[in-house]
């Protein structure tokens, strides 16, 4: 593998936007948006914990930017940029480089982004990554975690669970025959871009599974969920698992899909602003804590696990 400065100049240096000023000096220079707040994200990903050895480099770095795009969008926010770290062992291939930082364009021309610097090195272990994400959003307009109010319904943009059903069929544990489910455990879609502010009062995005992000709202409202499995959206290939598969749609995570807490009648108002993206409510909030899931005959529904959890 080349040195870490020819594979600068040669992988990351052409996706730099002029801030990162050819990725030749210590930092970035960035004006933000004149009027507008900056929001930052840093998320990573490790071989072997967020992606499978041998998963396409391309769909890779896809990914990485699209975790982080999805908490932009959770706070409202337009994306501006990213800077990005790696640490790879000495053993990958010119060919893994190439294809990573081809999925990197990818990525910087669909969501209108660009490359602003980072950090580069070598590991003995397996590839570590990350990419730190700014976007901006209007003064005091950023959504957040503890706005939610007695009485506000639940929405969700999406379908949940397909994500956690991918993984599944790429180990091999259950079978996916047009390659869907797989698809979308691999690259989600970040909801980027959908006018929220004055219609929503808190939002997280489901990286950890519906039912346990669902809870970190309640958490910072101080209020308990309550919802229905049955309305929550899935996809016709999810369906088609039947409900052994269930509890596994409801916990599973890496959706990064929406949970948005809207006022009682705004449900019009959010469907125009969502556009295509479809919405649909599963539940209400109401005094008290805790996630609570009733099934279809309004018994509640027993849980193993709420989610992925990162220690223990």
């Amino acid at each position: 593998m080349a040195d870490e400065f020819s594979r600068i100049a040669t992988y990351f240096a052409p996706l730099a936007g002029i801030e990162g000023r050819g990725l030749a000096d210590d930092a970035a220079v960035l004006t933000p948006p004149p009027g507008r707040e900056l929001v930052l994200t840093v998320d990573q990903m490790l071989e072997s914990v967020h992606f499978l050895p041998g998963d396409p480099p391309d769909l890779v770095a896809r990914k990485l930017l699209r975790r982080n795009l999805s908490d932009l969008a959770a706070m409202g926010a337009t994306p501006l940029g990213y800077l990005l770290t790696t640490a790879l062992p000495a053993t990958t291939p010119e060919t893994w480089l190439a294809g990573f930082a081809h999925g990197l364009a990818q990525d910087q021309k669909i969501y209108g982004i660009k490359l602003f610097g980072g950090d580069s090195s070598a590991t003995p272990g397996k590839i570590s990554l990350s990419a730190t994400l700014l976007g901006h959003v209007a003064p005091g307009a950023a959504l957040g975690r503890n706005g939610a109010q007695p009485g506000d319904n639940i929405w969700v943009t999406g379908t949940i669970g397909d994500a956690a059903l991918g993984l599944q069929a790429r180990l091999g544990k259950l079978a996916d025959p047009g390659g869907y489910l797989t698809s979308r455990s691999m690259l989600p879609t970040p909801r980027v871009g959908l006018a929220l502010a004055g219609l929503v009062r808190a939002a997280i995005d489901i990286s950890d599974g519906l039912v346990q992000d669902l809870g970190h709202l309640c958490a910072a409202s101080g209020l308990r969920a309550v919802i229905r499995a049955g309305l929550i959206p899935a996809s016709a290939q999810a369906l088609a698992l039947g409900p052994a598969w269930l509890e596994s749609r409801l916990t599973g995570g890496d959706d990064y899909e929406l949970l948005l807490a809207v006022p009682p009648g705004g449900g019009p108002a959010l469907r125009l602003a969502c556009g295509a993206v479809p919405v649909k409510k599963i539940g209400v909030f109401q005094p008290g804590s805790g996630v609570h899931v009733l099934d279809d005959n309004g018994g509640g529904l027993p849980l193993q696990t709420p989610g992925w959890r990162h220690f223990g």
